[in-house]
């Protein structure tokens, strides 16, 4: 019998892998990682001349609702501009699962 915490878990662990699994994604995690609080234009811009990377900015502003759901971005409302922040707390929760030993690294 599956309860609903593991259901829910399941499923939020599943949207996290499925977050990391694009290139994209994985970028502007690592852009807000390096500076978290950021809003879609200065993303936008970082990953173009950084990563040289031509995407749209609605096509970026998909990519990061796909890691909001994942709850791996989290937002706030500044005026008019929403800012975007790294959480790093679904990554956590699949280390916990999935621990990894030291001498397994070597």
């Amino acid at each position: 019998m599956i309860s609903k915490y593991s259901l829910a878990y399941r499923i939020g662990v599943a949207s996290v892998f499925r977050a990391l699994d694009d290139e994209t994604r994985r970028l502007i995690l690592d852009e807000l990682a390096a500076e978290d609080g950021q809003t879609l234009f200065a993303i936008c811009t970082l990953l173009t001349t950084k990563h040289g990377l031509g995407s749209s900015r609605q096509a970026i502003s998909q990519h990061l609702g796909v890691l909001e759901d994942a709850g791996l971005v989290v937002t706030e409302r500044r005026g008019r501009s929403k800012v975007h922040y790294f959480n790093r707390a679904p990554l956590a929760d699949v280390t916990q699962r999935w621990p990894i030993a030291r001498k397994d690294l070597s």
